[in-house]
C-alpha cells in the first residue's frame, strides 16, 4: 500500500498553486473535488498562471486552530483531496494517509479532505489516537466529527468539530470509512487501544526506536549518549508475540527495510512492514532531486550519519535529522536562522488566565514564547520544522533580510539504512519506488 504525509497538505496545494501548476496535476484533480465551488474559490485564491514572479515570497495561507475560519478549512479540505486523488488516479491499489497526533487542530479538515478521496486507509501515529475510530466513523454516516484539544493550563475541556454538511450541504458524497491504522511502539499501548471497541483500531503499525521522523522518547528518564542521542533499551521494543496475540493485523517499522527482514516479519505473524527511507530516497519521492542526489552520494560513500536530535522537534518528540552539509543540521546554520514561525502546524494551544486560547511553538522567537509562558529551557535547540520540511520539497519561503534569502532544509531518514544500501547495491544509479518494492519482495515471492 502506498501512504502519502497528511502533514501540511494545505499549505502544500496552495504553493503548487502559486507554483503555477506544472503539468496540471492539481487542478486536474480539484476538477473532480465534490464541491466545484468551493474547489474555484481555492483556485482564485492562490492559482497564479506561469508561477510566481522570481524573487516573489509564497502568499501566506490561514492557520488552522480549535476553531478554524472556514477559508483555512476549505484549504485543507482540498489540499488533502488532491494529494490522494493524485495518489489513487490509474490504479487500483490501497492509498493510505498519515497522520500526525500532534497536529491536532488540522485532523479533521485533514481527514475529511482524504475521506472525499475515498482514501484506504488512515494511520495516525506521535501520541495515542484514541478518537481517530470515532471520527472516522462519524464521518462516513454524514455526522460532525469532534476531536478533544489537548490544551496546556485548560481549565475545561476544548473539542474541535466539524460538520461536513457545513462545507458541502448537498454535494457532500456517501463517504466510506477507511480502515485505521494507530502507529504505536510499545505492545502495551496496542493492547490498550484493543481492548476497547470505542477506541480500538483496524491494526497497527508497531514502529521501533529507529524509524525515521518523530519516535517515542525512551521509557523512563531520558538519558542521552556522549553523543547527544537518546538511549534505548530492550524495554523500548514491542514484543511482537504478543502483538499477534491481540489479534488484529500489524506491520513492522524501523528496521524492517530488506527483502530478509519482510520474510522474518511475515514469519514472526506480521502481515508485512512498513518502510520510510527506501521510499524517500526513491527518483519519484517529494525530495528535490538536489537533495536526494546529495543523500545517495553520501549513501555510496558510505558517510551517511542519521541523528536522532532529541531537541530538535518543538513536539517534545526526537527527530531524526540527516547530517547533510547545506542543511539546519548544521549548527551554525541553525544558529544563523532568523526565528519565524509563520507556519504554526506545531503550534500548540494554550489556555489564558481569561479563558481564552493563544498558540505557542517552542521554535518561534525566543521572546515570543517565553511572553506567552513558555519556558526559555524549552527554546534550546528547537527547529522549525514547518519551513524546513517545505524546503525539502523545493517549496521553501523567500525572506528579505534585507537580501532575498530562502528557507533551508532538514531532512528526515530512518537511522537504519540496510535496505537503502541494499538498495544502491542493485541499481547503483538509483532506483524508483516500483523497484523499491519488487526488491523488498524478493524473498517472500
Amino acid at each position: 500500500m502506498g501512504v502519502v504525509s497528511g502533514t501540511a497538505l494545505d499549505g502544500v496545494l496552495a504553493r503548487v498553486l502559486q507554483d503555477g501548476d506544472r503539468g496540471g496535476h492539481a487542478r486536474r484533480a480539484l476538477a473532480h473535488f465534490p464541491s466545484p465551488a468551493m474547489a474555484e474559490r481555492v483556485l482564485d485564491a492562490y492559482f497564479l498562471e506561469g508561477g510566481r514572479p522570481e524573487g516573489q515570497p509564497y502568499r501566506p495561507h490561514p492557520t488552522l486552530t480549535i476553531a478554524p475560519k472556514r477559508a483555512a478549512i476549505e484549504l485543507s479540505l482540498a489540499g488533502n483531496f488532491v494529494e490522494v486523488w493524485l495518489a489513487k488516479e490509474g490504479h487500483t491499489g490501497l492509498v493510505g494517509i498519515n497522520f500526525l497526533e500532534k497536529i491536532q487542530t488540522a485532523t479533521l479538515s485533514a481527514v475529511l479532505g482524504a475521506m472525499l478521496a475515498d482514501v484506504d486507509y488512515v494511520l495516525m501515529g506521535a501520541g495515542i489516537p484514541k478518537e481517530m475510530p470515532r471520527v472516522l466513523t462519524d464521518f462516513a454516516h454524514g455526522r460532525a466529527g469532534h476531536l478533544d484539544i489537548a490544551v496546556a493550563n485548560q481549565s475545561r475541556t476544548h473539542t474541535a468539530a466539524l460538520d461536513p454538511r457545513t462545507y458541502l450541504g448537498d454535494e457532500l458524497p456517501q463517504l466510506r470509512r477507511p480502515e485505521f491504522l494507530a502507529i504505536i511502539s510499545l505492545h502495551v499501548l496496542g493492547g490498550y487501544l484493543a481492548r476497547d471497541p470505542e477506541i480500538r483500531p483496524d491494526g497497527f503499525v508497531v514502529e521501533g526506536p529507529v524509524a525515521g521522523g518523530h519516535s517515542a522518547p525512551p521509557r523512563g528518564t531520558m538519558r542521552l549518549d556522549d553523543t547527544g542521542q537518546p538511549i534505548y533499551s530492550a524495554k523500548d521494543e514491542a514484543d511482537i508475540t504478543k502483538m499477534v496475540t491481540l489479534g488484529l493485523p500489524f506491520w513492522l517499522a524501523g528496521a524492517w527495510s530488506t527483502p530478509e527482514k519482510v520474510a522474518a516479519a511475515r514469519a514472526a505473524g506480521a502481515e508485512g512492514v512498513q518502510c520510510g527511507t527506501v521510499f524517500a530516497l526513491a527518483s519519484d519521492s517529494g525530495l528535490t532531486d538536489e537533495l536526494r542526489g546529495r543523500l545517495l552520494d553520501q549513501l555510496r560513500a558510505g558517510t551517511l550519519v542519521v541523528r536522532n536530535d532529541p531537541r530538535a522537534s518543538p513536539t517534545g518528540f526526537p527527530f531524526k535529522v540527516a547530517e547533510l552539509s547545506g542543511t539546519l543540521a548544521e549548527p551554525e546554520r541553525y544558529e544563523a536562522r532568523n526565528r519565524i514561525c509563520d507556519l504554526g502546524y506545531l503550534r500548540a494551544p494554550v489556555e489564558k488566565a481569561d479563558g481564552s486560547i493563544i498558540y505557542r511553538c517552542a521554535s518561534e522567537p525566543v521572546h515570543m514564547y517565553v511572553k506567552k509562558g513558555g519556558d526559555i529551557a524549552d527554546t534550546v535547540g528547537r527547529k522549525c520544522l514547518c519551513n524546513a520540511l517545505f524546503a525539502n520539497i523545493g517549496m521553501p519561503q523567500l525572506r528579505k533580510a534585507p537580501e532575498v534569502y530562502a528557507e533551508e532544509p532538514a531532512i528526515t531518514l530512518g537511522q537504519d539504512l540496510a535496505g537503502a544500501e541494499g538498495l544502491l547495491r542493485a541499481y547503483p544509479d538509483g532506483w524508483n519506488a516500483a523497484q523499491a518494492v519488487e526488491w523488498l519482495l524478493s524473498a517472500t515471492n
